[in-house]
């Protein structure tokens, strides 16, 4: 069994750490925010986490992420259930002349959802719990501790042995976890380590999020909140429901539609909300704060920790947002580093421990494996839609090269038509399977295009009634 230290002490690296624990590492975990506070309300008012930009934004958990915490970490599913997460499975919310009724796999498609602050404590809560897992809040690592260049793994590639924190303490470790998102300094502490530098991605996203969150006066869900991702020509919705009777709205726009930056202000928000059909009913509720939450400025990013065939370090791993991020669009964030804690988890499971370039070179296998199909379709797809904004804010029409992108927004498109549409819609949405996996079913993608025309009508509103209600609505 090993020692480890996971830096961060985000939703990722709290499940990493369960995982780990349970089969009998030895964790520690350094997170510099304090701690959670107790319940669900008081998470949710008090809990300060400037180290987690996406803190306050809605959090999905889709059908993959749920599937894996129920077989993999049932301790953590059930502390969700009992935060108050709500389940849904967006067939059983349709018809049976739309969904062609029930099948036997249609339980596959449940998805979590809850408030950001609560769902973490929840996790924290298990954590904490763990045998094992020792959690110090207001601990910050600043570098790394290697041994000589030549290291266990020879050839001049340094071995890590464990970190230093910004007060000087010295934790020696096995195997040393990065954890800590977006903002990783892991590739300036492998440059102070001797290391090479490792291969890096980096461009910005391109999107900005302003949402808001309601409650409701009975403590239930209003029956008009359901899960729902909707595209308008230049804007997306997304309303969201959320443990102990809240939920969000959120409206995401390209950062660079500087016409839409009016959303900021509430009533120009709500103006616009109250103009689509899916969500007008969703914002009668308490709000839960005086203005709207907005996020910009985000990357994506991705980082592989061997350059040239070989590791760039070994003793050291990068998971969840600190290994690989894109946007939050699609809410794919903690469910893709979920599953790369558990690739952690099973690479050392049938690593050698004297052997640590060995675990390197299968980690960075089992990662490009399992992991890194799941950040490039996510970054594939926000790209398209990121230019397909930018086309109707100029007035025109996206038709990009490559013909994958109509056959998937066909697919979208005809989910509400055809049933097995609906299927192959909701499991790529869900991260049960790739666009690739779903299309290559036979005559699928023939379908997609017969139940949703090229010329299918666009939603509401327009470009320019979009821009009049922000022009015109009150402060």
């Amino acid at each position: 069994m090993a020692s480890v230290v996971v830096a961060g002490g985000r939703i990722v690296a709290l499940l990493t750490a369960v995982a780990l624990g349970e089969d009998g590492h030895q964790v520690t975990v350094l997170e510099r925010d304090p701690s959670p506070a107790t319940g669900a309300r008081a998470a949710w008012d008090t809990w300060k986490r400037r180290g987690v930009s996406q803190f306050r934004l809605p959090h999905l958990f889709p059908s993959r992420f749920r599937a894996e915490v129920e077989r993999e970490l049932p301790r953590v599913a059930k502390a969700l259930d009992e935060a108050g997460a709500v389940r849904v499975n967006p067939i059983g919310l349709m018809p049976p002349q739309l969904t062609g009724g029930r099948r036997e796999d249609d339980a596959d498609h449940e998805i979590l959802t809850g408030r950001r602050p609560v769902m973490e404590a929840a996790v924290a809560a298990v954590a904490q719990a763990t045998p094992g897992v020792t959690i110090r809040r207001g601990v910050a690592v600043a570098d790394l501790i290697a041994g000589s260049p030549a290291g266990r793994a020879g050839r001049g590639v340094p071995h890590v042995t464990g970190v230093r924190t910004a007060s000087g303490e010295r934790i020696a470790a096995d195997l040393v976890v990065d954890a800590t998102g977006r903002r990783s300094a892991l590739p300036d502490w492998l440059a102070a380590c001797g290391a090479a530098r490792p291969v890096r991605e980096v461009e910005g996203t391109g999107f900005v999020y302003y949402c808001r969150h309601f409650r409701s006066a009975e403590g239930i869900l209003p029956p008009s909140v359901v899960p729902v991702r909707q595209d308008h020509g230049s804007i997306t919705s997304l309303i969201l429901p959320a443990d102990n009777g809240t939920w969000s709205v959120v409206i995401a726009a390209s950062a660079a539609d500087n016409a839409l930056h009016g959303l900021r202000d509430p009533g120009r928000w709500s103006a616009v909300v109250r103009s689509l059909p899916v969500a007008s009913g969703c914002i009668d509720g308490e709000p839960l704060e005086g203005r709207v939450i907005t996020l910009s400025k985000i990357k994506n990013q991705y980082l592989r920790l061997a350059a040239g065939g070989r590791p760039v370090a070994t003793g050291v791993v990068a998971v969840g947002d600190a290994w690989a991020c894109t946007s939050p669009s699609l809410g794919r964030g903690v469910s893709i580093g979920t599953l790369h804690g558990l690739v952690v988890r099973d690479v050392l499971r049938r690593s050698d421990p004297g052997d640590p370039a060995r675990f390197a070179a299968d980690l960075d296998a089992a990662t490009r494996a399992v992991v890194e199909p799941w950040h490039r379709v996510t970054l594939w797809y926000d790209r398209h839609r990121l230019a397909e904004m930018t086309a109707e804010r100029r007035g025109g029409t996206y038709q990009p090269a490559d013909p994958r992108w109509g056959v998937i927004r066909g697919l979208e498109r005809a989910a509400f038509r055809d049933p097995d549409c609906l299927r192959g819609f909701l499991s790529m949405a869900g991260m049960l399977r790739t666009p690739e996996q779903v299309l290559s079913r036979p005559g699928l993608a023939g379908r997609a295009a017969e139940a949703a025309p090229a010329d299918a009508p666009r939603s509401v509103p327009s470009r320019s009634g979009l821009l009049a209600l922000i022009a015109g609505a009150p402060t």
